[in-house]
């Protein structure tokens, strides 16, 4: 697997649509817009708050108020997936199996 990034809209508290499209860390938004094709929505403005989120955690989330269009969906999250980081360990013992 490769890196990509990985959008979803939810809905209702649950993942409503999704998609995964490759992408380097470095140019999340053109694969945001080619996502957005696949799923047949607006592409939401990308506004400094998502630049922020995005360089220190790899994922940022729009609301219904940052896309022109009316979305039928609370927000639309995105994610950057590297098969290549390390696994991280949950420091909860109830975790430990």
């Amino acid at each position: 697997m490769a890196e990509a990034l990985w959008v979803r809209t939810i809905r209702n508290h649950r993942t409503d649509r999704q998609a995964t499209i490759p992408c380097g860390r470095e140019n999340p938004r053109d694969a945001l817009l080619e996502a957005c094709r696949q799923l047949d929505l607006p592409e939401p403005l990308w506004l400094e708050k998502n630049e922020r989120e995005w360089e220190e955690f790899g994922q940022t989330r729009f609301l219904p108020d940052a896309f022109f269009e009316n979305v039928n969906f609370q927000r639309m999250e995105i994610e950057y997936i590297d098969p290549d980081a390390p696994k991280r360990k949950s420091p909860d013992p109830r975790n430990a199996f």
